[in-house]
């Protein structure tokens, strides 16, 4: 893996020395906090490790699968599965065991670590799926229907860690499921070494000081969470703290108690914080409102964070006093919920990537005035824009490896000189600045980040027999806390031999659309169903024109 700097294991090592007794991850339980320093994170990763290596006998390029919601041990099984060069594969817990079978199929993972909240359904998938050989615990013993815990295994912390070459693939992230061919983004060693170069320049940017606190609030399957929020925040020494809940009070709590200094967000909780604070306001006195009305006039004039921190000093003490701002990706972030923040002392950074360049791509640092900007590419990312269709195209060494199993898909969107092309619409200033404008893609980009890809609900919902036609797409709302957001919207055309009158028919469908929905995600699940009686638009090879249903629905 060449010099000693490019080589994933020595880093592991270094870091661990380097931070030792300083906090690396915790996370509040029903006991109280639970926290693991640097060195013990460390200690537990290499006796996992062992274990695989010498009593599982895992062998190199093995994949192994990790089903568990954020928690400090989940981290340990992130750097074990390396130590014992296997592929790692973090399976998102909202699946459903028909979309997990879809892709344990693919991949074929030899040992799966899951936590205790998902023993059940891991031993279910056990049954389907026959690679599976090992299945173990990752939390501290308790009832665990049989399995071992890895914290029961032998205390041996030397192993003779598995050195793999930096073009192999370190995981596979599953970007959709439910179809035949579920989507698996190969993720090298060297992807990952680009994505730590380039995020040590913009963190040095937004974070000069070390010593930073890190609440987490998205899950590890996420490939922007596992990137910044765990291997480039640990990179730089941070102590990153996880939350069960979601809930604005206990994530303040937890802010609150921790002093919590930084954040990654999707734009939904933004929205949802904005709307917390507003809704306070609202129930406070009038003589308060007023106030903040006047102060929010007034903060539009003042550059100074520090001076702004004061004006909300109420609003900055129930953040624990200690905030400053937060990355935000995965979905355009709105920029009035971008201003408001802005506005109250709190910097929000908007960055933009996929999956497919391990993920980040660039990260407004420097203009944040200007908010609508996605920011300037990363240093080792080149762009273009092409000239026909203004698709962003991006080339780099964080551009994956490809999709796994699928050489033909990866050949759609790896061009033979090396171009991703992103399928979003963008324009790039003379300062290098990026903005996103539209998508190509159908992919439907909900309000939290999550990416629906209709072709996926279609192919589920079209085997109803009530159904002769069916167009998935995202429209907007538009009112609301979730105006301006997409939902998932599904134009029906009925089976002509349906003699009911309409109201029936209308009933058939939607409990239908219902029944066949449970083998989507919640999220996948279409909120917006019309019924149409005349034949959809249709291409000449029958293909129907999902821009053309659109139009029909928005009128």
């Amino acid at each position: 893996m060449g010099s000693r700097k490019r080589n994933i294991l020595s880093i592991l090592e270094d870091k661990t020395n380097e931070y030792s007794d300083r906090i690396a991850l915790g996370i509040k339980t029903p006991l109280g906090w639970k926290e693991f320093s640097y060195k013990g994170i460390g200690l537990l990763s290499r006796k996992l490790a062992s274990h695989l290596i010498m009593n599982v006998q895992v062998k190199k390029g093995e994949r192994v699968a990790i089903f568990s919601e954020s928690k400090p041990e989940y981290g340990a099984c992130v750097f074990a599965s390396i130590m014992a060069g296997m592929t790692i594969v973090p399976l998102d817990i909202k699946l459903t065991k028909y979309e997990l079978i879809s892709i344990l199929s693919d991949c074929e993972p030899t040992v799966m670590l899951v936590s205790q909240s998902f023993v059940q359904t891991a031993l279910e998938l056990q049954q389907e799926i026959p690679s599976i050989k090992n299945i173990f615990v990752i939390d501290e013993p308790s009832y665990n229907l049989g399995l071992t815990s890895i914290y029961e295994f032998a205390n041996v912390y030397e192993c003779k860690w598995r050195h793999r070459s930096s073009k192999s693939t370190a995981m596979i992230i599953y970007t959709s499921g439910t179809t035949g061919a579920p989507k698996g983004v190969e993720i090298t060693f060297a992807n990952i070494f680009a994505q730590l170069n380039d995020l040590e320049d913009a963190l040095n940017a937004i974070l000069p000081n070390r010593k930073i606190t890190v609440l987490s609030i998205l899950p590890m399957n996420h490939l922007f969470e596992l990137t910044v929020g765990f291997s480039t925040f640990l990179n730089f020494g941070f102590s990153v703290y996880y939350t069960q809940s979601l809930k604005p009070n206990d994530i303040l709590s937890i802010m609150v108690e921790k002093k919590v200094d930084f954040m990654i967000v999707v734009p939904a909780f933004l929205k949802l914080l904005k709307i917390a604070i507003e809704s306070e306001l609202k129930n406070s006195p009038i003589l308060v409102q007023t106030i903040f009305k006047i102060l929010y006039s007034t903060a539009k004039f003042i550059p100074s964070y520090t001076i702004k921190k004061l004006l909300f000093k109420k609003i900055h003490d129930k953040f624990g006093g200690h905030f400053m701002g937060c990355i935000s990706g995965g979905a355009p972030l709105d920029v009035a919920v971008g201003k408001f923040f802005e506005r109250i002392g709190i910097k929000v950074y908007q960055g933009y990537g996929l999956s497919e360049t391990s993920p980040v791509v660039s990260v407004n640092t420097n203009r944040r005035k200007d908010l609508a900007s996605v920011g300037q590419p990363l240093k080792s990312f080149e762009t273009k824009i092409d000239p026909k269709t203004g698709e962003l195209l991006l080339k780099g060494p964080s551009v994956m490896k490809g999709y796994h199993n699928q050489p033909e898909l990866t050949a759609q969107v790896i061009d033979s000189d090396g171009w991703l092309h992103t399928g979003d619409i963008a324009k790039i200033c003379n300062n290098g600045h990026i903005y996103i404008t539209g998508r190509i893609k159908n992919m439907i980009v909900l309000s939290g980040g999550k990416k629906v890809f209709p072709e996926e609900v279609e192919s589920v919902l079209e085997k109803s027999q009530y159904i002769a036609e069916i167009c998935v797409f995202g429209t907007s709302k538009k009112f609301g806390s979730k105006g301006g957001t997409e939902e998932i919207t599904a134009v029906i055309v009925p089976k002509d031999y349906l003699n009911y009158d309409d109201n029936t028919i209308e009933k058939l469908i939607k409990d239908d659309v219902k029944l066949l929905s449970q083998q989507l995600t919640q999220f996948k699940r279409p909120t917006n169903i019309i019924i149409r009686k005349d034949p959809l638009p249709k291409t000449t090879t029958k293909k129907i024109k999902r821009k053309e249903v659109k139009e029909l629905v928005d009128v």
